[in-house]
């Protein structure tokens, strides 16, 4: 029978604010900050430091775009240049007072949870030098671990001093899993939307007409993957859901509840990111059968524990500018993996609305908070876009598909920082560099015009962090076994997305690498799969070579199957021993790639598998001082350190290999 979504908690007052202040991009002399309000504020920004009197700041409409996704529900983007800059590495107290008829609210009012014990007001640091981050990715609210996002608030409980605040928090991928969602966090979701009008839409191509009819059929809940695609599609599903066209690819084995409007996947950031919203809803659950309804509270408790987090979660996002930057999961799995994928997902219009709606939900909630500026045109169609809805709140459809175009087809969603060290923060989902010859093989993870200017963006930095959602240098066992696979033909069995799958983009990130001109110190930052490692790389025969650093952090709250990251971890030290011929196997022949050991290594172990955040401080020469990965379980963060034997062993290779180049320059 129909399954209807349960009724929504009873009609009272809501919170003038739903989420947020989320601290994104924070510069001396620019603050940009990300609010969602059940209504349209009036906003004043009051910042004080050292002592000194407090200034205030009107947010009106040219600080702040208020855009509205919802009766209820308005997006507020606060973008606040200032003539005279702020002092770093300094502690900034800031309040954002609501204003109306009556007395302003400041924050330790309307959400007193935001507040660190002894403070009236939360803060932030503007640092002189990127020389202390934060990093992490992957954060599934209904996995089993703890939540990694909790051990930033308990770093800043700890209220070290204003010099000793991590510069940045930079999550770099995965922030939600819209192809991923639990019973309990669906049903959450609609109740969010139905208590918060968050505007519908018509639905071409699909089973259903619109997202109201979506929301109360059979296939509403734990049956959704029937009204996705599969690379191996149903004669009859196909015949009965999409009119005998052949149906679109979607990959994930999880997509029993995949995301599909764009007011599911608002939701999806209000509930992930905050603890408010959860006070509005209601104790109902939607009808299922009986072996649904226990994988339904099986996952209620992991719901529940996730919510429980929040409010140290929306505390540490007030206190720490965030910076952000997609994977697949933010959109659906193996998003863009090959031409192949692209072409027939982009091809039907039901699965296309489903990757933009989720494009649309990252530029409101993430993407406009790492460079404002590129964004302008696209909130404009937006606010056009919502503005035209109809008499029963439902987007205009042509306006919608307008809008996913123009996103499809943006290039911009990577930014720089002039920070000292530079960073760089990629975006390897839409710049793919695709096979024109063998479509169905992974694509490049960035193309030839991207990686040009990436080298460009290099070019005479002494030191530079880059920010690459998967690994350039990753663990060469699973790399093979996924080449392995793309050879007979089954790319998307085994996520086979990684830098040295397509041979052109290979080459050319590591030829950036060895160019003379580039920094003389790499640090990549990375994440995406499930487990935590650090290599040193070196490059051989080559004199004054950059040093390079490939610290992974993965994830917030997701883990590896631990039995079989065992065995890879064990065997890929075997096969892949600094002494192995097998490396000269493997496009990255040229380097020699050392790893570190976690200080809690039992048995020789090079990768952690636990959720966790990854911690970073930086010397003056933005070289890694300090490598740690705290645990969301509350245990001792685990270090990474070097082997001596296998740095005494790559040093004495590498010279070897100096001295036989200079050698061979001089016999020529």
């Amino acid at each position: 029978m129909p399954t209807q979504p349960p009724s929504a908690a009873p009609s009272n007052a809501l919170p003038a604010v739903l989420a947020g202040p989320l601290l994104r991009r924070l510069e001396p002399q620019r603050l940009v900050l990300w609010l969602v309000g059940s209504r349209a504020l009036s906003l004043r920004l009051c910042l004080c430091h050292g002592g000194a009197e407090q200034s205030d700041y009107p947010l009106d409409e040219r600080h702040c775009r208020v855009l509205q996704v919802g009766e209820h529900a308005f997006v507020h983007l606060i973008d606040l240049r200032l003539n005279a800059p702020l002092p770093q590495d300094v502690r900034i107290d800031y309040d954002l007072l609501i204003e109306g008829d009556g007395p302003a609210q400041g924050i330790a009012e309307w959400a007193p949870h935001l507040l660190y014990d002894g403070t009236e007001q939360p803060n932030f640091v503007l640092r002189t030098r990127l020389d202390h981050l934060l990093h992490g990715s992957c954060r599934k609210p209904h996995h089993a671990a703890a939540d990694g996002l909790l051990c930033a608030d308990r770093l800043l409980a700890e209220q070290p001093a204003p010099e000793q605040r991590p510069a940045l928090l930079l999550m770099s991928g995965d922030q939600i899993y819209a192809d991923d969602v639990a019973g309990p966090m669906l049903c959450a979701i609609h109740q969010l939307i139905a208590r918060l009008g968050l505007f519908g839409e018509r639905l071409e191509g699909a089973l259903v007409d619109d997202s109201d009819a979506l929301y109360g059929h059979a296939v509403g809940y734990y049956q959704r993957s029937e009204l996705l695609p599969e690379l191996q599609s149903n004669v009859g599903l196909r015949e009965r859901f999409f009119g005998g066209v052949r149906k679109p690819i979607f990959t994930t084995s999880s997509a029993d509840n995949h995301l599909v409007t764009l007011a599911e996947v608002l939701a999806m950031y209000l509930l992930a990111w905050s603890p408010t919203p959860w006070t509005l809803l209601g104790s109902g659950r939607p009808a299922l059968d009986a072996e649904r309804a226990r994988r339904y509270e099986d996952e209620r408790g992991r719901i529940e524990a996730f919510r429980d987090g929040l409010g140290g979660v929306a505390r540490a996002l007030a206190h720490l500018p965030t910076l952000m930057i997609f994977d697949d999961h933010d959109v659906t799995d193996d998003w863009n993996l090959s031409a192949q994928w692209e072409e027939t997902a982009y091809g039907h219009p039901f699965s296309r609305r489903i990757i933009g709606n989720a494009l649309i939900g990252y530029l409101l909630c993430q993407g406009w908070g790492n460079d404002p500026d590129v964004f302008a045109d696209a909130l404009e169609q937006f606010q056009a876009m919502a503005a035209g809805r109809d008499g029963r709140n439902q987007l205009d459809g042509a306006a919608q598909d307008a809008l996913i175009d123009r996103l499809l087809h943006f290039h911009h969603w990577h930014y720089v920082l002039p920070t000292e060290p530079a960073l760089l923060v990629l975006d390897t989902r839409t710049r793919r560099w695709r096979s024109e010859r063998h479509p169905q093989r992974p694509s490049g993870l960035l193309d030839w015009e991207g990686l040009c200017e990436l080298q460009q963006a290099l070019l005479d930095h002494p030191a530079a962090i880059i920010v690459s959602p998967a690994p350039i240098f990753g663990v060469k066992l699973i790399e093979a076994v996924q080449r392995l696979f793309t050879w007979c033909g089954y790319p998307l069995l085994v996520d086979a997305e990684n830098w040295m799958a397509h041979r052109g983009a290979a080459r050319v990130i590591l030829n950036i690498f060895r160019h003379s001109r580039t920094p003389g110190c790499y640090v990549v930052l990375s994440g995406d799969v499930h487990y935590s490692f650090v290599y040193r790389v070196l490059i051989r025969h080559r004199k004054s070579a950059p040093q390079i650093w490939q610290i992974t952090s993965s994830g917030l709250k997701n883990e590896f199957p631990r039995r079989l990251l065992d065995w890879f971890d064990r065997l890929n030290r075997w096969l892949y021993s600094p002494r192995s011929p097998l490396n000269w196997l493997t496009k990255r022949r040229r380097m020699q790639v050392v790893p570190l050991i976690p200080s809690r290594s039992k048995a020789g172990e090079r990768l952690w598998n636990g959720a966790g955040l990854g911690q970073v401080r930086f010397d003056e020469r933005g070289r890694p001082s300090e490598i740690l990965q705290h645990n969301a379980d509350g245990s001792a963060p685990v270090g990474f350190v070097e082997d001596r034997d296998a740095a005494q062993r790559a040093a004495q290779q590498a010279q070897a290999g100096r001295t036989l180049a200079a050698g061979d320059k001089s016999a020529r």
